[in-house]
């Protein structure tokens, strides 16, 4: 609407634009249903690496990211710039390259660091700075249909400064905020959708109540294929003051299971409250042994629908034995006439009368219950002196099976005959955990806020989620995959690796986590730096973005087992009892996103930077190897990160000969324009996976965008 808004606006003639306000509006009123937002409206990126030439795309840094000029001529330092009719000229300082969504992109990435813990082991996780829209087009090239879990925590569109939209702060005051915000979403999860496994992979996605009924109608639209549930998460056992409202205490989780995905049992139903001042302290056990046999609910559970199914069971009310069982009453028989002639004096008939007082029917047959009496797994319940009723109790199918695997152990006879039965706590029993979940450590003050101060203190970062709440969500599905690649292109602070790391740590996993953040830097630094007269892109600016400034040293901190002053970090992770000041054994490296010139990429003459991006394509295994040299090899055999690369197809019979000859060689990239050449020369390459540069990557992101988002 804010497009066609605009143009009625322009419209000269009073009369005929009344008239088309007037059935625009009329238009509005009618209902719609299903989710309706404004897809159109546009999104631009700042490339502030990228240099100024003339034919590019340009904006002022001080000015609207929308407020696109394109560069006519050069000259002295100057830019000549043209919009529309409109002429300007400005220092190319003051200006910033500016990509459009739907233009094509060639990406590379630039090793900014690395932190390496672990030197004897290929696995590395990576973090790259950079706007997660372009990042994805770039992951969507490197692993589509690969990845096995993607965990995002987007921004919630609170009405509070917490997102940007073409490069300023959306606001609770600007009426198209939730379409800018589904707009964001829609784009980047159509991505998403390609890099994870149809076959067996899950998008979680987290979020609170502005936007959970927005998200959840545009996950059913764009994932229809999916199996979705939400989860209720409490995050704040404190709670935030809502004035005059309830106070919030929890958000929400959206579980997206493609193919055969399923949740992996726990030893937790996550309703569990541990005592957090003990980290070994047992989890009280909510599950029950023993079942009420008076079936519940509306369907099925009265005696019209199974009178096979209504028959007394006679107790001892001085004993408290079940001395009888009787054979079920046809419909036209009063239970009361029965009643009258006990099958011995003293007895007492118990019937299943539901809690409204009509009649009910029992779980089980009464030739059942006889032999699960004998065998102890029946047995006279509670008295309920309310009702005037005792309960009859028995072991489901699954206590049974419980009982079997010693998860539950019988510690004797009771005077009844039944089974004195107990949980073996020696034993972690799997639970289908609930769909609530209610655990101390997921509070994200205390593990979230307090832990990242701990580690970079007094930088702070606002709303960070607890580090066992993302290591619970997780595991549920990566439990049983110790090689699963993750991905977190939210990443905030970096809690997805960390937890990864500690999950890793627990099962020895070798995980790989991919995180994509940008460098935005706070609303209170950007008016300090904006003062001082810099800009995104100056080296003072970024350091203190959030990719430079708070995920990578946590990262660093983390895996080292210190904090940013260099100090051994204290105390111990909870579950594990693993002492932080340990770190772990993993390694990462840092990466920038820039973008080339198609043209030097076809030329052959940037190799040197797509040689990280090579590298990731072909496992991101061991450390990412780079060129110092001047003049570029041959070829490249590297064993240790498992891909070789011809550069120079005339040295083919070499290259063949080293790749055959090394059995670590996986993956195999050939420099070459000729299609023909490239099938017949990875016929006698003995590798599972082999790549045709440049053409490979160049056809990838010449397609524009309109095919990118079909």
């Amino acid at each position: 609407m804010a497009a066609i808004n605009d143009l009625i606006a322009q419209i000269q003639d009073a009369e005929l634009r009344n008239k088309i306000e007037q059935e625009v509006n009329r238009m509005n009123k009618q209902k719609k249903f299903g989710l309706v937002f404004e897809e159109h409206l546009p999104e631009c990126t700042p490339l502030y690496e990228m240099p100024v030439n003339c034919g590019s795309n340009v904006a002022l840094k001080s000015g609207n990211i929308n407020d696109i000029y394109r560069v006519i001529a050069i000259n002295n330092e100057k830019a000549l710039c043209i919009k529309d009719d409109e002429q300007a000229e400005w220092n190319i300082a003051d200006l910033v390259v500016v990509a459009k969504f739907g233009e094509p992109i060639y990406p590379y990435l630039k090793q900014i660091d690395c932190v390496c813990n672990a030197p004897d082991s290929d696995l590395w996780h990576t973090l790259i700075e950079a706007d997660n829209y372009h990042a994805l087009q770039l992951l969507e090239y490197l692993y589509a249909g690969k990845v096995d879990c993607i965990y995002i925590d987007p921004p919630y569109n609170t009405g509070a400064k917490d997102w940007k939209y073409n490069n300023d702060y959306v606001d609770g005051n600007d009426s198209y905020r939730h379409s800018k915000w589904l707009s964001m979403m829609q784009k980047r999860l159509k991505l998403a959708k390609r890099l994870l496994n149809p076959k067996d992979s899950v998008l979680i996605v987290t979020i609170d109540e502005k936007e959970y009924l927005h998200l959840g109608c545009l996950l059913e639209e764009l994932f229809p294929e999916t199996r979705m549930q939400m989860i209720t998460s409490r995050i704040n056992k404190k709670a935030s003051t809502r004035v005059g409202q309830f106070a919030r205490c929890d958000e929400y989780i959206f579980l997206l299971q493609f193919g055969s995905m399923n949740i992996q049992k726990s030893k937790y139903s996550m309703l569990d409250v541990t005592d957090n001042s003990n980290p070994d302290a047992k989890e009280v056990k909510t599950d029950t042994i023993w079942n009420s046999m008076l079936r519940r609910g509306s369907e099925g559970s009265s005696r019209q629908e199974s009178p096979n199914l209504f028959y007394p069971v006679w107790v001892n009310e001085k004993t408290k034995r079940i001395e009888a069982v009787g054979e079920p009453l046809p419909l036209s028989v009063d239970r009361h006439d029965v009643e009258k002639e006990p099958p011995k004096q003293g007895l007492r008939a118990v019937w299943p009368i539901r809690t409204d007082n009509s009649e009910g029917r029992w779980q089980l047959g009464f030739d059942t219950l006889k032999i699960y009496l004998k065998q102890g797994i029946a047995k006279l319940g509670a008295y309920n002196k309310k009702r005037d009723q005792w309960a009859i109790v028995f072991l489901k199918k699954k206590q049974k099976e419980q009982l079997a695997d010693g998860v539950i152990i019988s510690k004797g006879k009771d005077s009844d005959g039944s089974l004195i039965l107990e949980w073996n706590e020696d034993v972690e029993q799997d639970r289908e955990p609930k769909t609530m979940w209610v655990r101390d450590w997921h509070d994200a003050s205390t593990y979230g806020t307090n832990l990242i101060d701990k580690i970079i203190p007094k930088r702070g970062f606002a709303f960070p989620k607890s580090l066992y709440a993302v290591q619970d969500t997780i595991r549920f599905f990566v439990s049983n995959k110790p090689n699963a690649l993750i991905v977190d292109f939210f990443a905030g602070s970096g809690t997805t690796l960390h937890a990864v790391n500690l999950l890793n740590a627990e099962d020895n996993g070798q995980r790989r986590c991919i995180m994509v953040t940008n460098n935005e830097v706070s609303v209170e630094e950007t008016k300090i730096l904006t003062a001082k007269g810099l800009h995104p892109g100056d080296e003072e600016w970024d350091k203190v973005g959030i990719a430079r400034y708070v995920t990578w040293p946590r990262t660093i901190c983390s895996i080292e087992g210190h904090d940013i002053n260099g100090s051994s970090l204290k105390g111990n992770y909870i579950g594990s009892n693993q002492p932080m000041a340990e770190g772990f054994k993993a390694n990462a490296v840092f990466f920038k996103l820039g973008f080339l010139d198609k043209t030097t990429v076809s030329l052959g003459r940037q190799f040197r930077e797509l040689l990280p991006v090579i590298w990731m394509k072909a496992g991101a295994i061991g450390p990412c190897p780079s060129l110092n040299t001047e003049q570029l090899p041959t070829m490249m055999i590297l064993s240790e990160n498992k891909f070789a690369v011809l550069l120079d197809e005339k040295y083919f019979s070499e290259f063949e000969e080293k790749v055959n000859q090394d059995s670590n060689i996986e993956t195999v990239f050939i420099v070459t324009d000729y299609e023909a050449g490239y099938r017949t020369m990875i016929q006698n390459l003995a590798v599972e996976n082999t790549y045709q540069l440049y053409r490979d990557y160049l056809d990838n992101f010449r397609i524009n965008q309109g095919r990118k988002q079909a």
